[in-house]
């Protein structure tokens, strides 16, 4: 059963540059703020970042693997308060996600989702609405 206040495992999803490079592949997006320093550098950026998307995507993750069907995620959201700088290292950016059930109503449940990126929170406003079976 779901309840208000219930916290969902963590998850901690580590960006790498080749993981930038693969998923600029599969969405199409090949803008240089994501794989040059020095486009980067020019445009004010504090290094290469990971896509939007991308983060989004491994943020949702702290949902779907918690849900005995990750088809019953009905709606998400995000607001991107802060880049993921993936440095060009064998370490890349670990970037840790949790969740807790902020309210449960009408067959549904709204999920407040957190994402930490070193020391900055990286996402805003992150809430998934899944059904309750």
């Amino acid at each position: 059963m779901m309840e208000v206040g219930t916290e969902l495992p963590p998850l901690t999803v580590t960006l790498r540059r080749e993981d930038l490079v693969r998923y600029a592949g599969a969405s199409g997006d090949f803008n240089p703020i994501h794989w040059s320093d020095r486009m980067a550098a020019a445009l004010g950026l504090p290094g290469v970042i990971a896509h939007g998307m991308l983060t989004m995507a491994s943020a949702v993750r702290v949902v779907t693997d918690w849900l005995d069907d990750p088809a019953d995620l009905v709606e998400y959201g995000v607001r991107f308060t802060k880049p993921v700088v993936v440095p060009d290292d064998d370490k890349g950016a670990n970037v840790t996600f949790s969740a807790k059930v902020d309210k449960v109503a009408d067959g549904l449940a709204e999920i407040d989702i957190t994402a930490v990126a070193g020391e900055e929170k990286v996402l805003g406003r992150a809430r998934a609405v899944v059904r309750v079976r």
